[in-house]
């Protein structure tokens, strides 16, 4: 069994997808190999015609993805995070652009990148539990694989603004208030109302539903432009001193000082 395969399980109920992240020891964060195991999960599915829709979530009770590994995005330069970046962005928009409709069931904290993958699904179910937010500003940078982009879209563009610039952490009451999430569940009941609407979902014609999501995804206009943008600002951000130290108050569970290079 490869890495891969061995940090993002794929299972099968009749004709629903179940992709589980399972790194729980480090809150199921991203990093490259999860990344390899989201795409081939994400080609499994694509081959198997008998799979009409998929859940994404996270192992454990404590996280659904609490974003990139920070292990990996400290040893980045600006390249290097551009390509990161451009890596992330990548495989969340194979979940968006994909045919098969996604569910992302949040049974923990969804954090930077981890909403942003929740975000690339076409629908949110979250825990009460839950803890969602883009707090990449905290840590000297913005976020990178859709955050600038996505948000806007589900919040409106003041909210988005308020919580990418704050990097306010926001409880799941709320994050269903504001249409980020569509609905809130007990967390010993997420998993079956996500499996109830993937079953929903999995009985309808998939070419309806292809075509359905195809004509959704045309309001998000020049989303490719600005996902572009997004992930070049994250990398000039890699060259900037206060990206390291918040890098570094991070490690050192502090209070990081920025000085403004």
């Amino acid at each position: 069994m490869s890495l891969s395969a061995e940090v993002v399980r794929l299972e099968r109920t009749g004709a629903v997808a179940t992709i589980t992240i399972d790194r729980p020891e480090v809150l199921n964060a991203l990093n490259s190999t999860v990344f390899a195991g989201l795409e081939a999960a994400l080609d499994e599915i694509e081959r198997d015609v008998s799979l009409r829709c998929a859940i994404i979530t996270g192992a454990g009770s404590r996280a659904f993805c609490a974003g990139a590994d920070i292990r990996q995005l400290d040893a980045l330069g600006a390249a290097a995070a551009l390509e990161f970046m451009a890596l992330g962005q990548r495989t969340f928009d194979r979940i968006a652009y994909a045919a098969t409709p996604t569910i992302a069931a949040i049974n923990g904290h969804a954090l930077g990148g981890g909403l942003e993958l929740a975000m690339a699904c076409d629908i949110r179910i979250a825990a009460e539990t839950a803890r969602l937010g883009q707090p990449e500003i905290t840590l000297g940078s913005i976020p990178g694989w859709g955050g600038t982009q996505r948000l806007p879209l589900l919040v409106g563009l003041g909210r988005a603004r308020e919580m990418v610039l704050t990097g306010r952490i926001i409880d799941a009451s709320e994050a269903e208030r504001i249409g980020l999430v569509s609905h809130v569940t007990p967390a010993s009941l997420l998993l079956d109302r996500a499996h109830e609407t993937a079953e929903l979902i999995a009985s309808l014609p998939p070419v309806a539903l292809a075509l359905a999501k195809d004509a959704l995804r045309q309001v998000e206009g020049e989303l490719a432009s600005g996902l572009r943008v997004e992930r070049e600002h994250v990398a000039r951000t890699f060259a900037t001193e206060d990206q390291r130290e918040g890098t570094r108050a991070f490690f050192e569970k502090r209070k990081p000082v920025f000085r403004g290079r």
